[in-house]
């Protein structure tokens, strides 16, 4: 999503230990784990010059100046899937996480095009709510996905905090969860005709000169992949 973001540094606060698993590894009852704990294997950025880096059993991603949106994307494709993620954001940042993604034709000599696609909303409630949780069409001409009668501000996002995500996507259904409350059921024949599978992409979103540092933290990041 394409937003103006303004405020100080962010410290990523990492809680807790998580198991690590090689990636991509096979877990119980048909959960793969996105990231090992020890590398970005599996992993490729394709947009913007952010960074990723490893911080614990996190991937910390970090703005740089004047660059355009970032995106890590998984090398590999998915179609229907169940995905799940523990996220904690500047509160001064807007993120997301793209679903069934794409990338547009390369221009002057890039290595990818645009991504491009159904993004699911990171951000920090803030006073008045947020629209975390939401789906929005990254790039696609489309602006929100999530109609305007249901694209309400709300608290479910705790801020400066891990949060838990969890997405269904299942043909053109997509449902997202905070904490366990549902935030979006939304059905889109539409997208699911241009994306019916794509790639999972982290975006750390472009910030204006002389704006952060910020930081956004994902771990735990781990998929089912649902029959076709």
């Amino acid at each position: 999503m394409n937003r103006t973001m303004n405020g100080g540094l962010f410290t990523v606060v990492l809680l807790g230990v998580g198991t690590f698993l090689v990636s991509p590894v096979m877990a119980e009852n048909g959960w793969t784990s996105l990231f090992d704990g020890k590398s970005l294997s599996g992993w490729i950025q394709k947009n913007g010059t952010a960074t990723y880096k490893i911080d614990g059993d996190s991937i910390v991603g970090t703005t740089v100046e004047k660059s355009p949106n970032s995106f890590l994307c998984t090398a590999k494709e998915y179609k229907n899937f169940v995905l799940e993620f523990e996220v904690n954001v500047d509160d001064h940042l807007n993120s997301g996480v793209q679903i069934r993604s794409k990338t547009k034709e390369p221009k002057g000599g890039a290595k990818f095009g645009r991504v491009y696609g159904p993004q699911v909303e990171i951000e920090a409630s803030g006073t008045e709510g947020a629209e975390a949780g939401y789906v929005y069409g990254e790039a696609t001409g489309r602006g929100w996905l999530t109609p305007p009668d249901r694209l309400k501000p709300h608290k479910h996002f705790k801020d400066g905090q891990w949060n838990k995500f969890r997405v269904v996507a299942n043909g053109a259904r997509i449902q997202t969860w905070i904490n366990g409350r549902m935030i979006e059921d939304l059905t889109d024949e539409a997208i699911f005709e241009t994306h019916p599978q794509g790639f999972i992409g982290l975006q750390v979103h472009g910030i204006k000169a002389g704006a952060g540092p910020y930081q956004v933290a994902w771990r735990n990041i781990r998929i089912k992949e649902l029959a076709k």
